[in-house]
C-alpha cells in the first residue's frame, strides 16, 4: 500500500548531489523509496521528530490507522519518527517509528551514514528488525526560534542588549528580506513550495506530552 511507504521501514530512491552538509546530523528533508515522499527531520523539544514534507502524490490518508477518528488526517505533515533520542557516545537516535501501514509504532534508530545518507532500522518486540537507508535532499535543518526555547533544548541567559539610540537619518533601516531562490521556500519555512514548514510547530509534535 502507497501509505506504508512513509514509514520508518523504507528503500530509499535515488540519488541527489548536494553541498556537503555536516557528518553525524539527521535533520533535513530524505528521500524515501521510489520519490514518492520525504521525510523531514528536526530537533524538536530536544527530541528528533520526523514528518511527512513533500508527496509525489498529494492527498495522502491515514487510511490503514485503526483508530476511526484518524483515518482520515492527511499523511502530508504526519509525524513518522517519534521523540528520539541520542544514544550516549554514538551519533546514533533511538525511539519510536510509526508504520501507516498498521498504525502502530515501533521501536527504531536512525543513523546517519556520511553527509547523505540515513539508515532506518526498526524492530517489533525486540526482534524481526529490519533496516533501509533514506537520501538527502536538502541541508540540515539549524534549531528554529520555536524549538530553541523548546524544553530540553539550551536557553539564552541574562537580558538582550538594548540597540543603540538613533536619531534621524541615521536611524537604521530593517534589513531587507532576501529572495527565495526559484520562488521556494527552505526547509523548515511554509511557503509555496513548502506546505509543511517547521516540523515542530505541527500540533502532533509541539502537543508531544514530555
Amino acid at each position: 500500500m502507497r501509505l506504508a511507504l512513509y514509514t520508518g521501514l523504507i528503500l530509499a530512491g535515488g540519488y541527489a548531489c548536494l553541498t556537503p552538509a555536516l557528518a553525524a546530523d539527521p535533520t533535513g528533508d530524505w528521500r524515501v523509496a521510489d520519490g514518492v515522499a520525504n521525510i523531514r527531520v528536526a530537533q524538536c523539544n530536544g527530541s528528533m521528530w520526523g514528518a511527512v514534507s513533500w508527496e509525489k502524490q498529494p492527498g495522502g490518508r491515514d487510511e490503514n490507522n485503526p483508530d476511526a477518528s484518524k483515518k482520515t488526517r492527511p499523511t502530508l505533515g504526519l509525524a513518522t519518527l517519534i521523540d528520539m533520542k541520542k544514544k550516549p557516545g554514538a551519533d546514533q537516535w533511538e525511539g519510536q517509528v510509526y508504520n501507516a501501514k498498521d498504525g502502530q509504532l515501533y521501536s527504531a534508530t536512525i543513523t546517519p551514514v556520511g553527509t547523505d545518507q540515513l539508515e532506518i532500522k526498526g524492530c517489533v518486540m525486540g526482534f524481526l528488525c529490519g533496516g533501509e537507508t533514506w537520501t538527502r535532499v536538502s541541508p540540515p535543518i539549524p534549531l528554529s526560534p520555536a524549538n530553541a526555547m523548546a524544553k530540553g533544548a539550551p536557553k539564552p541567559t541574562g537580558a538582550a542588549p538594548k540597540a543603540p539610540a538613533t536619531t534621524g537619518a541615521t536611524a537604521a533601516q530593517p534589513a531587507p528580506a532576501l529572495p527565495k531562490p526559484g520562488g521556494t521556500a527552505k526547509p523548515g519555512q511554509k511557503g509555496a513550495a513548502d506546505q509543511v514548514g517547521d516540523i515542530c510547530l505541527l500540533p502532533e509534535i509541539a502537543g508531544f506530552a514530555h
